[in-house]
């Protein structure tokens, strides 16, 4: 009977640990902006004259739809470290000012609420309103192929 007891108790113990775990996808996703899938492939190749200044660390390209949902920043770091992400604001309704403008390592917001995230990191600038930071894209490099996606 005890055995019987402990069995149950055991198994009560399991689903509620069970149900109690849950991944945080829910709370990272971002309600504003769609996940689009994109894949550059063998189109950023540093060699070619319009991304050769992805040779140069401190240096970015923007690249137009179809990447992204507005387009996404590509930076150079340095070494093999690129940083890619969307160029749409994170923190709120997909609009026509919501396309970010990127001058050194900031991008900001056209709308009023000016918010600004640096494209080092994807992190938003004080002051910028709302909870989300910029979405990163995956990079691979091979040689001078760049590839981004998602």
């Amino acid at each position: 009977m005890i055995y019987l007891h402990m069995k149950s108790f055991f198994y009560i113990i399991c689903v509620l640990l069970l149900t109690a775990c849950s991944s945080d996808n829910t709370n990272t996703k971002n309600p504003y902006l769609p996940n689009y899938q994109f894949n550059t492939g063998s189109l950023i190749n540093t060699n070619l004259p319009e991304f050769s200044q992805l040779k140069f660390p401190g240096n970015f390209v923007i690249l137009n739809s179809p990447y992204g949902i507005n387009g996404v920043v590509l930076y150079y770091a340095g070494g093999t470290n690129y940083n890619a992400f969307e160029i749409t604001d994170p923190n709120h309704q997909i609009s026509t000012c919501s396309k970010l403008s990127v001058e050194g390592i900031i991008a900001t917001c056209n709308c009023d609420d000016g918010n600004s995230y640096d494209i080092l990191n994807g992190d938003k600038r004080e002051g910028t309103t709302g909870s989300y930071t910029l979405i990163r894209y995956k990079v691979e490099v091979a040689g001078s192929i760049i590839r981004v996606f998602n």
